[in-house]
């Protein structure tokens, strides 16, 4: 399975019989296919292969749910590049080289917005001219293969009812984002129509008033590819700061450097001031899930999270959340905050054992690659 990022590859093996067992998991730094197929063929990942899944961060409109990799598929997202520059291409061009070095063997596309298609239209509609929404200009959300699992997750560990109660759904890492659920469905997230949108992150700015754009483009004449590297790789954290996006070492250097200090104290207050917002859409809160990198390996920033949310219930036990157990809550809280740790590769096997055909395809059919299958 590939998840393919920024600035690296992910990659993960199952084998499959009556359950999914893991037999490998890395990352291939860099994103450049024919050199990622390269070394994860050197790893061995490519070897004695049924099929490969792929998340795809975009679907557009139309792809929501996960799909086999055919010509028609791949042409259709060809033309949605515009809607997300930073990943899809990247995305596309690794099938491309998949399929090149393992002719016939069937993949799978699994698309990151389509835990949110059912968004309601006042969550997912942008309050532009309405001739931009009946282009696809709208709010989709992403994280969806990481809330998908944790979903199933919460529900294995904690039972239904607590997974079809009121969920908010915090995925902390370089990326970061919240999901409003109830009844097991997406109600409300916190990005929109890019990745880009919602909570500050790592390298990205998160919601910005669009008169600031209009305004560095005005009084610096930035065009579109400088105004798109500024809001995904030189804000956030790393711009706040002025030093990294990596919190670890922002937390590390905060008492020496007041705009480290800074940078994680924005990062903390937008967090909580994004979990009231989605309490609020969901009528109140069950359930909190911390997930992601700092979402999980960070008991610090769940704590400066949390410390402002005891008027709806958040209270957190202090041992509990150091030493990261599963449930972090203190057990007179109404509210239950849990640590989930994310796997959007298992979501993708998942979704691969499901669509993958019992039998490679014949010659001449229409799968992604029509040549003959060639163990990988």
């Amino acid at each position: 399975m590939l998840n393919a990022g920024s600035s690296n590859v992910k990659f993960a093996a199952f084998r499959a019989d009556t359950a999914l067992h893991e037999t490998a998991r890395g990352k291939v730094e860099g994103t450049v296919a024919a050199a990622v197929v390269e070394q994860l063929e050197r790893s061995g990942a490519l070897r004695d292969l049924a099929g490969v899944g792929h998340r795809l961060v975009h679907g557009g409109p139309r792809h929501t749910a996960p799909a086999l990799v055919t010509p028609e598929l791949m042409g259709e997202l060809e033309e949605l590049k515009a809607l997300d520059p930073t990943h899809l291409p990247v995305e596309l061009e690794l099938i491309e080289a998949v399929a090149a070095r393992c002719p016939g063997v069937p993949q799978v596309a699994c698309f990151d917005t389509g835990f949110h298609r059912d968004l309601p239209a006042v969550a997912r509609t942008l309050p532009i001219p309405r001739r931009y929404l009946e282009q696809g200009v709208r709010r989709y959300g992403f994280h969806g293969l990481s809330y998908e699992y944790l979903l199933a997750e919460l529900e294995r560990i904690a039972g239904a009812e607590a997974a079809h109660g009121r969920v908010i759904f915090a995925h902390l890492g370089s990326g970061s984002s919240l999901a409003a659920v109830r009844n097991g469905t997406c109600v409300d997230t916190t990005m929109g129509f890019t990745p880009t949108g919602g909570l500050m992150m790592g390298t990205r700015s998160g919601d910005l008033d669009p008169g600031v754009l209009v305004h560095l483009m005005r009084s610096e004449g930035l065009g579109a590819e400088q105004i798109d590297a500024l809001i995904n790789r030189e804000s956030g954290l790393r711009g706040l700061s002025g030093t990294s996006s990596d919190l670890r070492f922002l937390l590390a250097n905060e008492d020496k450097d007041p705009r480290a200090a800074e940078a994680v104290a924005v990062y903390c207050y937008q967090v909580r001031k994004w979990i009231g917002a989605m309490a609020a859409a969901l009528g109140g809160l069950d359930t909190l899930v911390f997930s992601g990198g700092i979402g999980e390996n960070a008991p610090e920033i769940r704590a400066r999270i949390c410390a402002g949310l005891s008027f709806f219930g958040v209270q957190l036990a202090t041992q509990a959340n150091a030493a990261g157990a599963p449930v972090v809550s203190a057990r007179i809280a109404p509210v239950v905050v849990r640590v989930i740790p994310t796997d959007e590769e298992l979501t993708i096997a998942r979704a691969a054992q499901r669509l993958l055909p019992a039998t490679p395809p014949a010659e001449g059919t229409r799968e992604w690659s029509t040549r003959s299958r060639t163990p990988c």
